[in-house]
C-alpha cells in the first residue's frame, strides 16, 4: 500500500463545494437556469453536489449532463446525457475532479463548442498545475504544485470524501 496524505477532508471538500456554487450562482446572477456538466466517474459527483449546492444558495435551476470521455482515447466520440438541443444557448458549467494535464478538460471543452452558449466556465476540485494543454479551471477548490510522479485522487465514500496525493 503506497503512502497517502490527505490533502482535503470530507469537511474541506464541503467548504470548498460550497464556495464553487457561490461563485457560479455570482457569474450566472442574471441567468435562470444553468447547465452543470460532470466528466464521468468523478466530475460527474462533483457535478451532483455543486447542482444541490447551487441550488440552496440561489434561485437558478440547475439541469445536470452527465459527460463521457475515453480518458485512454480522448479522441474518441464524447457521450453527454442531453442533446446539443438541450444546452445551446445556455450557460455551462464543465465539471471535473483533478485538472492533472489538462487533457480530458480541454477534449470536453473542444465537444461542448460545437454549439453556441451564452457562457461556458469550468470548475474542478483539485487543480496539479501541470497542463500539457492550455485549459484553466475557473473555479478550484485548491491549487496544488506536485511532482509528476505524483498522484492525486479524489475519493467519494459516504460520510468520507477525500482528496489524497499517493
Amino acid at each position: 500500500m503506497s503512502q497517502q496524505t490527505i490533502i482535503l477532508n470530507k469537511t474541506q471538500i464541503a467548504h470548498k463545494l460550497k464556495r464553487m456554487a457561490y461563485q457560479v450562482y455570482e457569474t450566472n446572477i442574471n441567468e435562470s437556469e444553468v447547465v452543470i456538466a460532470g466528466i464521468e466517474s468523478n466530475g460527474f459527483r462533483l457535478a451532483k453536489k455543486l447542482k444541490r449546492l447551487v441550488e440552496n444558495v440561489s434561485p437558478i435551476k440547475v439541469t445536470l449532463c452527465k459527460v463521457v470521455i475515453d480518458k485512454s482515447e480522448p479522441t474518441n466520440p464524447i457521450k453527454t446525457s442531453l442533446s446539443k438541443k438541450e444546452y445551446a444557448n445556455k450557460s455551462l458549467l464543465l465539471v471535473d475532479d483533478v485538472l492533472h494535464s489538462g487533457t480530458t478538460l480541454i477534449y470536453g471543452v473542444k465537444h461542448f463548442l460545437d454549439v453556441p452558449l451564452k457562457q461556458f466556465k469550468t470548475a474542478v476540485l483539485v487543480d496539479r498545475n501541470h497542463k500539457k494543454y492550455p485549459v484553466k479551471a475557473d473555479f478550484k477548490g485548491i491549487s496544488l504544485s506536485t511532482s509528476l510522479n505524483e498522484n492525486v485522487a479524489v475519493i467519494f465514500e459516504t460520510n468520507n470524501d477525500r482528496a489524497v496525493l499517493e
